[in-house]
């Protein structure tokens, strides 16, 4: 993973201010080509070098790819995109169930060779994981066995020299977080990490400072998106979240992770410009609010 030595002169007075460790690395995360194709009656895994080629366009050097493009026979297609564009692919995301255990054997292996798969090619940093929800509360039982499988997981991908990140949507945080917050109390956290989705929190209702805080020093990754009054914009920047809270406290704990753009639409999202457009605009705000380049 290539990091970046220097900071964009825009945020020089940032970087004076910042702890010595402050080094995030910027990424682009892909979901929202998923949208963008879906909306046109296509697959995006079918497009993965024009989706390559445009973020490097958009002026990413670090991207967030889901497993589906590393799928058996498309993942040499997606390395050679990632290759020919110039684009580092330090992370991906994956998921799973993991409550019951014979289906998280299942999902410990793939998720295990899929990282392997990878890494025969090119270096990978960490996979970001979400476990499947189970449609409702998850039992005390369950999280014990999930948590259980989400070690594992980690031990696995450590011994691979990959780090495992939890992440989380709207199930994992029902109840004051209670699935999240299970996780992080009942694994080593030696073997897994934290991926926090930042809006996924806004929408579930919580503070979204309370759970950057507690992550602690298990933040290792940043799921970044905004709203305006509750719907989803089109390009990451100013609304409903307070992001320069969020790069203080970043800034001074010494985050040395990943801040990855990932855009994501809702139904009511007004989109006026092309997308490609919006990626950039994205990576020029995050640089400004956060202080870094993409790198």
């Amino acid at each position: 993973m290539n990091r970046r030595s220097f900071l964009a002169a825009g945020a020089a007075s940032l970087a004076v201010q910042a702890a010595p460790e402050y080094d995030p690395v910027m990424q682009a995360g892909v979901y929202v080509w998923t949208q963008h194709y879906s909306r046109q009656g296509k697959k995006a895994q079918d497009h993965i070098a024009d989706i390559c080629a445009a973020f490097a366009r958009a002026g990413y050097q670090d991207v967030e790819l889901m497993s589906l493009f590393f799928e058996p026979g498309l993942d040499r297609i997606t390395l050679r995109a990632l290759e020919s564009s110039g684009l580092n692919c330090s992370t991906v995301y994956n998921g799973g169930p993991m409550h019951t255990r014979d289906a998280a054997r299942q999902t410990i292996a793939a998720t295990v060779d899929l990282a392997h798969r990878i890494q025969r090619s090119r270096p990978l940093d960490a996979v970001v994981f979400n476990p499947n929800p189970a449609g409702r509360g998850k039992t005390d039982e369950e999280l014990k066995v999930q948590a259980e499988a989400l070690e594992t997981l980690g031990w696995a991908l450590w011994n691979s020299g990959v780090r495992l990140m939890l992440h989380q949507h709207a199930p994992e945080l029902a109840e004051n977080g209670r699935e999240w917050r299970f996780m992080l109390a009942n694994t080593d956290r030696r073997y897994m990490r934290v991926c926090l989705d930042t809006h996924w929190v806004y929408r579930a209702g919580l503070d979204v400072m309370e759970f950057v805080k507690e992550c602690g020093a298990r933040l290792y990754g940043l799921h970044v998106r905004n709203s305006r009054g509750g719907v989803w914009t089109e390009e990451f920047g100013d609304g409903d979240i307070d992001y320069r809270a969020v790069a203080q406290h970043l800034r001074t704990s010494g985050f040395t992770g990943y801040l990855s753009v990932e855009l994501a639409w809702d139904k009511e999202t007004q989109i006026t410009r092309p997308l490609e457009e919006n990626l950039r605009r994205s990576r020029e705000y995050a640089g400004r609010i956060f202080g870094i380049a993409a790198h």
